[in-house]
C-alpha cells in the first residue's frame, strides 16, 4: 500500500507492515451493517416492510453514493459521493430530493434513520410500533408482578385453587411486603391475562401432581449421560402399576412394577411385581437380569433368540445359557442409578451389587430427572401394556372406570407371565426414540438392533450367577421340615432327601430349632433348604410341578427344548413378531382361556381359583395350617369322618307361606 505524509511524500509500505505497527489506528471508516432478521421482517405487515426498505434505498445511497439496486459499474452520484462531500452535505441533500419528490422530511429524520440504519440494518429503519419488543407483563408494576410470582411458586404444594384464591393471597402479600406503600391490584380481567401469562406451563390451576414434578425439575439445561456399551448405566426404579391382581387368599389388591432399564440399549433386563418392593426383591431383580430369559409353554417361535436380529450363534459360543433362551439380551449392569427408596438404599442390595462388583449411583433426593430414562420407560408400560390387560384401573380416580377393580382375573404369578412375554414380544422390538443413529438420524432402532449392533463392537463377557449366589439373593423364611415335607404359602414341598431331617431341630434357636428354607416368589417349581447339620443346600421340589405349567418349571423347559428340535433357523418376521404381540395383548384384556365362552364373572372366579389352585396339594377337607410351625399331618385330615348327620335345609319360599296362611 501506499501512504502520504503530511508533507505530501509518498512512501510504499508492506499491509502487514501497517496494521501490526503499534502506532497503527483505524481512525475512520463505516462498518458492515448487520443483516436483518429475515423472519420477522416477513412478519411485520406489508405496507411497513416496504416503508422499511424505501428508507435503505436513500440511506444507503446517501452513505455509499450509489442505491443497493444500481449495477456496479455505476457512476457514484456526485451530490452524495463520501469522496468529495461532507456527511452534513448528503444528508442536506437527501432532505432536498425527498422534498422535491412529494415526501418532506426534516434533517433531524434523516440522521435519525442514517444511524438506525448503521446500528441495526434494515431492521432499525421499521416502525418502531411493529419493532417493539412485547413485554408479558405489559405496564404492570413490578411489585405486582413480584407478588403474583411469589404466590405462584406458594401453590406447588397446596391443592389445587381458583384465581380468586391467588388474587388473594397476592393482596395480603402486597401488604405485607410494601404496607401503605403497596400498589393497587389491577382490574379483575387484566389480573386474569397477567396470572395466565405468568403462570404459563406451571399447571398452577390443573393437575397438583404434575406441577409438583415440573416444580422438582432444575434450573438450566438437562445434562446428558451417554453409554457406549450394555451394562455401562442401568436405571432402577418401582411405581405401583394400575393393574388390580387376585392374590393367593382369592382379594383383589393393586400391585407394583419394579424394572431395570439399561442405557445404552434401552432394553429392559428385568421387570417384577410385587404387592409392594422390598429390599430382597430388588436384589432378585439383578440376579434376574444376569439370567437369560427362557421360552415358556405357549410362547410363538418367534421370540426365540436364534430367531431374531440378536447375534445368537456368536453369543452361544461364549455362553451356553442362551441357547434355549428366549429374545431379550442378558445386561451385565456396571453402574446402577437408584433413588432413596429403602428398598435400593438397603444393605442386602448394597451387599448384592457389591459381591456382583456393580457400582451404586444413589440420585439427588426427590429428583426424578437424575434418572429419566427409567420413569419414562415405567410410564410407557403403562400405556403400551397395562391398559390392554382385564383389571386396568387408570392412572388415577377421575380416570377409572366403573367398578374396574371387579375386572380383576389375573393372579400375580399369572400376570408376571404375561408382563415377561410383553417385553419379548413387544418392548425389545419396538422402535425406541431414543436409539436413533446419530449419523442417519431418520433411522429408529429398536432395543434387540441397537444390542446387536454395540456387543459386535464392546463384546459379550457373561456374569453367570453360581447356584450358591444366585440363593443367598432370594428371600428366605424358617419352616420345620414335617412328615409330608415344607409348607409354603399353602404349596407343599418335599424330597426324599428330606428324609433324615424331619421333625428334627435345626440347631438354631433364635429360630425355634427352625431350618432356613430360600424360595423365588417367581418361580413358584422349587425351594431351597439350608442344611444346618451337614452344610450345603438341600433343593426340594413341588410336589404337583410335573401335573401344571408354572413358570421356570420343569415343564417349561422341555417345552423349549420340543420348539427348539421342531424348529428350522430362520429369523422370525416382522408379521409373526405382530401377530404375537397382538395375540399377547388380546389374552391380557380378555383373561384366562376356557373351553367354552364364559361370562366376566366367571371368568373372575376362574382367575381365583386358578391363583389359589397351588394350595390344593392336600386334600380339600384338610384345614389351611398356619405359616410358622406347622406339623399338622394331611393323612390325619384326610381320615377324618363325618360324626353326625347331615340334614339340608328347605329354600324359603315366600309365596308358599302366604298360600298356607289362606
Amino acid at each position: 500500500m501506499r501512504v502520504a505524509d503530511v508533507t505530501g511524500v509518498e512512501v510504499t509500505v508492506a499491509v502487514s507492515q501497517v496494521l501490526s505497527d503499534p502506532g497503527f489506528e483505524l481512525l475512520t471508516g463505516r462498518r458492515q451493517s448487520p443483516l436483518p432478521p429475515a423472519q420477522r421482517i416477513a412478519d411485520l405487515p406489508e405496507e411497513v416492510a416496504e416503508t422499511a426498505r424505501w428508507w435503505e434505498v436513500h440511506v444507503v445511497e446517501l452513505l455509499t453514493g450509489r442505491r443497493p439496486d444500481s449495477a456496479p459499474s455505476a457512476r457514484v452520484n456526485a451530490e452524495y459521493d463520501p469522496a468529495t462531500t461532507t456527511l452534513r452535505q448528503r444528508e442536506l441533500a437527501k432532505v432536498r430530493e425527498l422534498a422535491a419528490a412529494g415526501r418532506p422530511v426534516s434533517l433531524s429524520t434523516v440522521q435519525r434513520m442514517r444511524g438506525a440504519y448503521e446500528q441495526r440494518g434494515l431492521w432499525g429503519l421499521v416502525d418502531g410500533r411493529f419493532a417493539r419488543r412485547a413485554v408479558p407483563t405489559g405496564r404492570t408494576d413490578a411489585r405486582v408482578v413480584e407478588a403474583i410470582m411469589s404466590a405462584i411458586a406458594g401453590e406447588t404444594d397446596r391443592s389445587t385453587g381458583t384465581v380468586a384464591r391467588l388474587r388473594r393471597r397476592v393482596g395480603q402479600l402486597l401488604v405485607e411486603l410494601h404496607g401503605a406503600d403497596a400498589p393497587p391490584l389491577p382490574p379483575e380481567r387484566t389480573f386474569y391475562r397477567l396470572v395466565a401469562r405468568l403462570s404459563e406451563g406451571k399447571h398452577t390451576f390443573g393437575s397438583a401432581r404434575t406441577r409438583r414434578s415440573l416444580a422438582k425439575q432444575p434450573e438450566g439445561p438437562f445434562g446428558t449421560v451417554i453409554a457406549a456399551r450394555p451394562g455401562e448405566v442401568v436405571q432402577i426404579d418401582s411405581t405401583p402399576l394400575d393393574i388390580r391382581v387376585v392374590l393367593d387368599d382369592g382379594t383383589i389388591d393393586s400391585v407394583e412394577l419394579t424394572g431395570m432399564v439399561d442405557l445404552a440399549t434401552r432394553t429392559v433386563p428385568a421387570a417384577v411385581l410385587r404387592p409392594s418392593t422390598k429390599a430382597v426383591d430388588a436384589a432378585l431383580l439383578l440376579a434376574r437380569a444376569l439370567t437369560p430369559e427362557p421360552m415358556r409353554p405357549g410362547w410363538s417361535d418367534a421370540l426365540a433368540m436364534s430367531r431374531s436380529v440378536l447375534p445368537h450363534h456368536s453369543l452361544t459360543e461364549v455362553d451356553q445359557r442362551l441357547v434355549d433362551a428366549a429374545a431379550r439380551p442378558v445386561i451385565a449392569p456396571e453402574t446402577i442409578v437408584v433413588d432413596h427408596g429403602k428398598a435400593f438404599l438397603s444393605q442386602a442390595f448394597r451387599s448384592a451389587c457389591r459381591s456382583l462388583g456393580v457400582s451404586l449411583q444413589p440420585a439427588h433426593p426427590d429428583t426424578p430427572t437424575d434418572k429419566p430414562v427409567i420413569e419414562k420407560t415405567l410410564g410407557s408400560v403403562g400405556t403400551l401394556f397395562a391398559q390392554y390387560v382385564a383389571g386396568y384401573v387408570g392412572s388415577s380416580v377421575e380416570r377409572r372406570g366403573r367398578r374396574a377393580e371387579q375386572a380383576a382375573v389375573w393372579s400375580m404369578i399369572e400376570l408376571q407371565a404375561l408382563l415377561d412375554e410383553w417385553l419379548v414380544a413387544v418392548w425389545q422390538n419396538r422402535p425406541h426414540q431414543g436409539l436413533r443413529d446419530p449419523v442417519t438420524p431418520d433411522a429408529v432402532l429398536t432395543p434387540n438392533e441397537k444390542y446387536a449392533a454395540l456387543v459386535r463392537i464392546t463384546g459379550y463377557v457373561p456374569v453367570p450367577l453360581s447356584a450358591d449366589d444366585y440363593i443367598e439373593l432370594l428371600p428366605a423364611t424358617w419352616r420345620m421340615i414335617n412328615s409330608y415335607g415344607i409348607r409354603i404359602n399353602h404349596r407343599t414341598y418335599d424330597h426324599d432327601r428330606l428324609n433324615p431331617y424331619r421333625r428334627q431341630h435345626s440347631g438354631v434357636t433364635a429360630h425355634n430349632g427352625r431350618w432356613e428354607v430360600h424360595y423365588d416368589p417367581y418361580d413358584v417349581s422349587r425351594i431351597w433348604v439350608r442344611n444346618h447339620h451337614d452344610g450345603g443346600w438341600i433343593t426340594v421340589g413341588w410336589t404337583h410341578l410335573r401335573t401344571t405349567p408354572v413358570p421356570f418349571g420343569e415343564l417349561a423347559w422341555q417345552h423349549a427344548r420340543g420348539i427348539l428340535a421342531a424348529r428350522g433357523q430362520r429369523t422370525a418376521t416382522e408379521a409373526e413378531i405382530a401377530r404375537t404381540a397382538a395375540e399377547l395383548l388380546d389374552r391380557a384384556e380378555q383373561g384366562p382361556t376356557t373351553d367354552t365362552p364364559r361370562s366376566r364373572r366367571d371368568r373372575k372366579v376362574i382367575g381365583r381359583t386358578a391363583a389359589t389352585r397351588r394350595s390344593r396339594s392336600t386334600p380339600a377337607p384338610m384345614p389351611i395350617p398356619a405359616d410358622d410351625g406347622d406339623t399338622t399331618d394331611p393323612a390325619e385330615a384326610e381320615n377324618t369322618e363325618t360324626t353326625a348327620k347331615v340334614i339340608p335345609m328347605g329354600i324359603f319360599d315366600p309365596f308358599e307361606e302366604a298360600r298356607k296362611r289362606w
